[in-house]
């Protein structure tokens, strides 16, 4: 009797999560990978505009399921499916999507042009490298071969970009806030600060804070008197916090300016401190001092380490 084969159908993209944190989708990658296996998606070229940075990435695992983005979510299905597809060959493969690309029914609404590389993984092992640096506070880089087909650790350019042949990927910790504060307002930026996704930990008057405040840190002091914020801005200031704020009015400011220049602070320590704190003017409510104080942050992190 014949037998007819039933035809092999490839899976449906699902999106599994809207994280766009490059740790969960590390974490996905993995995990995926050892249930059968996974692809990594990266975005390596961009052609006018485009709603991701150079670097950014999705995770697709060969059920069908993928989290992640490389442009504003018009293409992310397109690309689970292109990554489906170089799991089942076992052989990576590079994708254009808008302009310049095969594709004519996929467009970009920014009229751009993006380049995504997939990578089938082999093994892990690269990505739990980053992973164990980015715990220890770490910023590590990998870098991509298409030609070899592999991804290696390496130490991290201050960008995402091709050198030579590679591409290279840069990874930096999650932005953590130490905030110092009683008060409604640190309260407030606390709030906010967890709901975005930030590392928040908060200090009291007095508590150490030395050992917490490292290159991808933000001090934030929220205190209606100096003495109260003294201790805490010392150890801002001898430290590499990429972001220090204080509260107070520019009066107030200018009686801080004056103590730390006692205390032989030099001009350019003083000028890291953001003071009146803050990216828009003067505010009269906890809400929106916490809105402002975010925004210089993230504004601030964005020229540091974009």
């Amino acid at each position: 009797m014949d037998q007819t084969l039933a035809p092999i159908t490839a899976p449906i993209p699902v999106r599994a999560s809207s994280t766009d944190d490059p740790a969960e989708l590390l974490r996905f990658a993995i995990d995926a990978h050892g249930l059968g296996a996974a692809a990594l998606a990266t975005l390596v070229d961009i052609r006018g505009g485009a709603a991701r940075a150079l670097g950014a990435h999705m995770a697709v695992a060969a059920d069908g399921r993928f989290c992640g983005y490389v442009s504003g979510g018009c293409v992310e299905a397109a690309v689970a499916s292109e990554a489906l597809l170089a799991m089942a060959e076992g052989r990576d493969r590079t994708v254009k999507f808008g302009d310049g690309s095969p594709f004519f029914d996929i467009v970009l609404p920014c009229g751009g042009g993006i380049t995504v590389a997939i990578h089938v993984l082999k093994d892990v092992g690269a990505l739990r490298h980053v992973l164990d640096r980015l715990e220890r506070r770490k910023a590590p880089g990998l870098a991509y071969s298409p030609e070899r087909q592999t991804l290696e650790p390496i130490d991290p350019l201050p960008r995402a970009c091709w050198l030579d042949r590679d591409f290279l990927t840069v990874y930096r910790p999650r932005t953590r806030i130490v905030l110092s504060g009683q008060t409604l307002e640190a309260q407030a930026v606390a709030r906010l600060a967890e709901a975005s996704g930030y590392d928040v930990i908060v200090r009291g008057r007095g508590e150490g804070a030395a050992d917490i405040i490292d290159p991808f840190t933000a001090a934030v002091l929220l205190h209606h008197d100096l003495d109260a914020e003294s201790a805490i801005l010392e150890a801002a200031l001898h430290s590499p916090a990429f972001y220090i704020g204080a509260l107070g009015s520019t009066r107030t400011h200018r009686r801080r300016v004056e103590r730390l220049t006692a205390m032989a602070f030099g001009q350019d320590d003083i000028r890291r401190i953001k003071a009146p704190i803050g990216m828009f003017g003067p505010t009269r409510d906890a809400t929106s001092l916490a809105l402002s104080v975010l925004a210089d942050i993230a504004a601030a992190r964005l020229v540091a380490y974009a």
